[in-house]
């Protein structure tokens, strides 16, 4: 009977993925906040470090959050 390999951790990936982004760009927490509440979007530093740290937030937070730093495109061949 073959092994199944391990499922990714997906939280883990789109956590990743987003604070790559962020870094990409210097773009820290607090000024993405700024960023996302001019969009109409209220979110503190707090509360966007803490959703990060989980890594359990949601697709429209992750595309919010992309869209909020310019971010147009995102190569997820390496994940």
């Amino acid at each position: 009977m073959a092994a199944k390999k391990p499922t990714k951790d997906w939280p883990e990936e789109a956590k990743s993925l987003l604070k790559a982004e962020l870094k990409r760009r210097n773009v820290g927490y607090r000024e993405l906040a700024e960023k996302l509440t001019a969009m109409g979007i209220p979110e503190t530093e707090r509360n966007i470090a803490n959703k990060i740290s989980r890594g359990g937030f949601t697709a429209a937070f992750f595309l919010q959050c992309l869209s909020a730093v310019g971010c147009a495109t995102l190569r997820l061949e390496d994940i």
